[in-house]
């Protein structure tokens, strides 16, 4: 099983958590992003590019970029310009957003039209990041016959993750995702939803099999179990301004290393290849113990698994 983390918000810090994260043998670091949101938020195309900077060889996931924000030439040019500054370790996250609708309205986008911008958004850019002429006339974007110079490093383009929750997510994967990343999922929905995925993508003229299965997980490790599980509520209610304690159990990664790892392992078995797993820690000083034992007792377990 391959782990990534989320880097931090203190965004000064980013090149230095990626450097570390490196150097302790995790193999992707990510970054989320909104415009606006209940608290401070990073871009994630500007806070991988630092990563990119300070690292050589762990590679870089955008979990996730807000596609319908984005004006479609403007996205190509930074998926192309960062998988070319990180020399080809880009992974493109995607998700449609709406759980903030004020940022849609800031950004002069109407959130009911999130999925179809995104849609149209995901159908161009593969051409685009290829490096070919592109003529498209569509209901959001207008590319008139140009091709993106310079393209991206990988070929045909950065492997893309998509993210969510809902059938629309579902379908969407199955015709657009080399891996399908859901949150807020137990190991159970993940092998469900896993399948409707691949089915889609049959559906789609692909391969059966061709989307490969991980999850995000926002979780807290600790010596104590107790303290592990309070910290994961405490900040995943103030992130997402709900009280998360009934929920906690079903689809929050928490405990001493043993029990995590038990619920990694039910993660796996469901279709879970890889984890990123953010954690919820209430300080920075949490944060770097809360990490550190994960690396220690938890990374080299699962990077085991097969």
């Amino acid at each position: 099983m391959r782990v990534g983390i989320t880097l931090g918000p203190d965004q000064p810090g980013v090149a230095g958590e990626a450097r570390w994260a490196e150097q302790v043998g995790f193999d992707q670091v990510a970054v989320g992003e909104h415009l606006f949101f209940h608290g401070p938020t990073a871009n994630s195309f500007v806070s991988l590019a630092a990563a990119a900077g300070a690292t050589e060889r762990i590679r870089l996931l955008s979990a996730l970029t807000i596609v319908p924000v984005y004006p479609l030439a403007v996205l190509a040019k930074l998926v192309a310009s960062l998988d070319q500054v990180s020399g080809g370790r880009f992974d493109l996250g995607v998700g449609v957003g709406g759980e903030f609708p004020p940022e849609f309205v800031a950004a002069g986008v109407e959130v009911t039209r999130r999925g179809a911008r995104t849609d149209e958004a995901l159908a161009v850019l593969g051409p685009l990041l290829a490096g070919e002429t592109v003529t498209h006339h569509g209901r959001f974007a207008e590319i008139p016959g140009l091709a993106l110079q310079p393209p991206a490093v990988q070929r045909p383009g950065p492997p893309v993750w998509l993210g969510g929750r809902k059938p629309a997510a579902i379908r969407r994967a199955g015709r657009f995702a080399d891996v399908w990343l859901p949150y807020m999922y137990s190991p159970e929905q993940l092998a469900k939803s896993l399948a409707e995925v691949n089915a889609s993508a049959v559906e789609h003229g692909r391969a059966d099999g061709s989307v490969r299965g991980a999850v995000y997980c926002w979780g807290a490790v600790d010596s104590s179990a107790d303290r592990a599980r309070q910290s994961a509520i405490d900040v995943v209610s103030e992130v997402y301004q709900q009280d998360f304690t009934p929920l906690a159990d079903r689809y929050l990664l928490h405990g001493d290393p043993a029990r995590v790892l038990a619920r990694l392992r039910e993660y796996h078995d469901a279709g879970a290849e890889q984890l990123v797993f953010s954690a919820a820690a209430g300080s920075p000083a949490q944060r770097t113990a809360m990490l550190e034992l994960f690396a220690a007792e938890v990374l080299p377990e699962v990077r085991g698994w097969s």
